[in-house]
């Protein structure tokens, strides 16, 4: 019997089929922006529980949502921290996803740094090359 390879993408979609808990990083109140419409997918997908963070709006509501400031103020554990940021600045999200106890960080298209890919896989799971929202679309 031949062996039967799983895409990348295939894997994005079971991480976010097996997981009920999402954290967006560096959400955004602007519409345009995709942290904001890819997180209203989410949101009305209604099969996660979706908490944001971005210091720049903590405190502030997003979508009916309240912004926190880090990851360390999320009052669960969390599945999957999905990341809308500069690839310049992923790495100190990679390291607080590990000092919580993430299961998986998802860095959104563009936000992917392979060398801290590279410096980080074997600590905690990684998807890139996938849009969540996207994937959403098949939940």
């Amino acid at each position: 019997m031949k062996e039967l390879h799983h895409s990348h993408k295939d894997e994005a979609f079971e991480v976010l089929k097996g997981s009920s808990v999402v954290v967006v990083v560096g959400i955004s109140p602007d519409p345009e922006r995709p942290s904001y419409y890819v997180s209203e997918r989410l949101l009305s997908k209604g099969r996660h529980r979706v908490y944001f963070v971005n210091p720049k709006y903590s405190g502030q509501e997003i979508m009916g949502v309240k912004v926190l400031s880090s990851l360390k103020d999320v009052p669960e554990p969390i599945d999957i921290v999905n990341v809308f940021r500069n690839p310049a600045h992923i790495e100190p999200i990679l390291e607080e996803a590990i000092g919580v106890g993430a299961r998986c960080v998802w860095l959104q298209p563009g936000c992917e740094n392979l060398e801290v890919i590279e410096r980080y896989k074997d600590r905690i799971d990684i998807v890139w090359d996938a849009c969540i929202g996207v994937e959403a679309g098949y939940l």
